[in-house]
């Protein structure tokens, strides 16, 4: 017997649990939100079993649905590289590639990247911000191709990692914070009286890191680094932020260095796996290597990608 169970009935429950409604959902998958309700529905019927307890303000999946919902995603995971396994098989070109980019990069560093490589191929890019060790477990796991990101302490001896650029961090906080009121110097003692602004580490199953904060430190934890501006420029906390970003927000006056404290260098890495090498891939890596200026280690400089002509 045939099983009523449909990757598109798959992809309607994982959108409705990674947007948090069936409004939500429809609204991603373009469809109207009774169509989403008949077809689960139908679905329960057919299953007989119930996937969504409807008994409060909110449906919300019941343990028979939550185990459709993670094998379904195992299935449809499976089923998009099939589809794009196949692809690099006939053409050589990805049907998709991921590329992983920590918080602290500008998502707009890759639009050069996308419009050259749209020239030559019909590849579907994905850019995906990561932070700390999401970064690398995105890429161990596979939900990303590509990583760039700051070089970790210690280098995964299973990936091929290179350096491609520099960038400078500086601790900040708001104009008319107390901190710049304070006297002695900023060591650890002083550090840990001030509330650090942390961006959410977004990996799901390994071990999360922190970046120049204390454990026993107060902290406010947003989501993403335009967050992270935001409240340092409310006056919220303190935080390290990219020099070239933070001299803007000194010059109009919204934020200011912490005094007695010194910029720290970091290296920007490219990293991937050597496995699944289709031409996608190989081309993000060579126009990467040889096309990208990264250097944020001087005051004002930004990231250039000069045009290929690849």
């Amino acid at each position: 017997m045939n099983s009523p169970i449909t990757l598109e009935a798959l992809h309607i429950l994982d959108a409705i649990d990674r947007r948090g409604s069936f409004a939500a959902a429809a609204n991603e998958l373009d469809r109207a939100p009774s169509s989403l309700t008949y077809q689960i529905q139908k679905l329960e019927q057919d299953l007989d079993l119930t996937i969504f307890d409807r008994s409060g303000h909110k449906a919300v999946f019941t343990q028979a649905g939550r185990l459709l919902l993670e094998r379904g995603r195992g299935l449809l995971n499976a089923a998009q590289d099939m589809v794009s396994d196949a692809n690099v098989l006939a053409h050589g070109w990805e049907l998709d590639l991921t590329i992983a980019h920590d918080g602290i990069i500008p998502v707009s560093t890759f639009f050069p990247l996308v419009e050259h490589l749209g020239a030559v191929s019909k590849t579907r890019i994905k850019l995906q911000e990561e932070i700390l060790a999401g970064c690398w477990e995105a890429l161990n796991t596979d939900r990303a191709d590509l990583l760039i990101c700051p070089k970790p302490d210690s280098l995964p001896q299973d990936m091929k990692v290179e350096t491609i650029g520099k960038m400078s961090m500086t601790w900040v906080a708001a104009r008319e914070h107390y901190i710049h009121k304070r006297q002695g110097e900023f060591d650890l003692d002083a550090q840990r009286r001030y509330r650090a602004i942390a961006i959410a580490d977004t990996a799901r199953d390994t071990p999360t890191l922190s970046r120049n904060i204390l454990d026993d430190q107060p902290r406010l934890t947003v989501t993403n680094f335009h967050a992270k501006v935001e409240a340092l420029i409310a006056g919220v906390g303190i935080g390290t932020i990219p020099t070239h970003v933070a001299d803007k927000l000194i010059e109009q006056g919204l934020l200011a260095k912490i005094a007695d404290t010194d910029d720290a260098q970091i290296d920007i890495v490219l990293a991937w796996r050597r496995n699944k090498m289709g031409k996608s891939k190989s081309w993000c890596i060579k126009y990467i290597k040889q096309n990208w200026k990264l250097d944020y280690s001087f005051k004002g400089s930004l990231i250039s990608a000069t045009p290929s002509s690849n």
